[in-house]
């Protein structure tokens, strides 16, 4: 590895040569902000792909999005953005085949012992430093100090990053948020199916940080997780986790508090996505316990969670990896949680069926602030009676009976 000026790197870019070269960037909250400017300034005409992509991107002709999760930054792409529909454990085949990447933009730790980090985002990014430096591309990484250090995975030699430039920088945390009264009894409600020494994987959202709020007392909790957030800090202080069993993630993002706490945690083991999503890992997993969000449910006990009016609005994530894994694991269950009206929308999220692509299907339960349904192995006829008359908001109910008769499910 070279550490180079910013001009310096400026110039490698330029010389790259290749017309439309495919670029990996660290993303989420673990996006180098002055790489990727300094790749666009270089050069003219580029694919970006990204997971789960904030604000701040470069947004003009000649940048093309591709991405298997829609964030913020790329949801206004249009034309420009290639949505990828497929489960997060299966991202990293890409890069072997139909999408093999030209560059990789990563942002980690400074050097250490010979090696860096790659923090709190390791993800499909060691999959592509591995496909592109077999493919003599270029590795570059932008060192800062503030980058937690993280074990597992997350370690990486400085042989595999070609050049490096240096800068200190605050990572960026998501918007602080307080749980609505829906969401706190949406979680409360989730939180009477979590027992005593689960395993636990939460998806991003209210829900999922509303659930964790409502474990207080719960004891031996572990985590196998796509994500950790600040309401894993809170259940280890309250002493709600197994110490004796490393917490595991590909990703995280919070707080700064939440980012002092992994830097140098050996508890804190951070693996890539073919590991924390194999749905064989997963069901390796004592009592694992899946709990993830969704836009809307139909009768048929079917989740979407990736699409709002037709139109793609982020992606299957790992929910589909984790539903599949949890039902394997011994004592598993896979939850969908859901508030039961959508508010500006002014609709029920509870539907007769779905209209566009299923993230997820043969779940445990589903739960609204209204209550739970216990779905698995339920009759279709009983999963629709239960559905309705359990989590439906009671102003859709009687038209969801309707139907549900119409629909042979009555």
């Amino acid at each position: 590895m070279r550490i180079v000026s910013e001009r310096q790197l400026a110039l490698e870019f330029e010389r790259l040569g290749k017309p439309e070269p495919r670029v990996v960037v660290s993303g989420n909250f673990a996006t180098p902000q002055r790489l990727v400017s300094l790749f666009d300034t270089a050069t003219e005409r580029y694919r970006l792909f990204m997971l789960n992509a904030q604000l701040s991107l470069p947004d003009r002709e000649g940048v093309i999005y591709e991405t298997p999760f829609v964030g913020r930054g790329m949801r206004g792409g249009g034309s420009r953005l290639d949505y990828l529909p497929m489960r997060l454990s299966l991202v990293p085949r890409l890069f072997a085949r139909s999408r093999p990447p030209d560059v990789v933009l990563l942002h980690t730790s400074t050097v250490s012992s010979g090696k860096v980090s790659l923090g709190i985002e390791v993800n499909i990014l060691v999959a592509a430093i591995e496909q592109t430096r077999a493919r003599g591309g270029l590795v570059v990484a932008q060192l800062n100090p503030r980058m937690p250090y993280c074990f597992g995975d997350s370690e990486i030699d400085t042989d595999l990053i070609d050049v490096a430039i240096e800068v200190d920088e605050p990572l960026p945390s998501p918007l602080p948020s307080s749980a609505s009264p829906v969401a706190a009894a949406i979680g409360a409600q989730v939180a009477r199916l979590v027992d005593d020494g689960c395993t636990l994987q939460l998806g991003i959202g209210t829900i999922p940080d509303a659930t964790l709020g409502a474990l207080t007392g719960r004891k031996g909790l572990a985590v196998w997780s796509e994500m950790i957030s600040d309401g894993i800090l809170a259940l280890e202080r309250q002493g709600a986790m197994d110490r004796a069993r490393p917490i595991v993630a590909t990703f995280l993002f919070g707080s700064p508090e939440l980012y002092g706490w992994v830097d140098h945690n050996p508890r804190i083991r951070m693996m890539r996505t073919e590991t924390t999503n194999d749905p064989g890992m997963i069901a390796r997993q004592p009592s694992m316990t899946s709990i993830n969000s969704a836009l809307q449910v139909d009768l048929f006990a079917q989740a979407n969670a990736n699409h709002v009016s037709g139109q793609i609005y982020s992606g299957f994530g790992g929910q589909s990896d984790f539903t599949v894994g949890a039902l394997h694991s011994r004592n598993g269950q896979a939850v969908i949680a859901l508030p039961s009206w959508h508010a500006k929308s002014d609709s029920s999220t509870i539907v007769a069926a779905l209209t566009g692509p299923v993230t997820s299907f043969q779940h445990s339960a589903l739960v609204t602030e209204h209550g739970c349904a216990h779905v698995f192995g339920r009759s279709q006829r009983a999963q629709a009676r239960l559905i309705i008359d359990r989590i439906a908001h009671p102003d859709a109910r009687q038209q969801l009976h309707e139907a549900a008769t119409s629909l042979g499910l009555g």
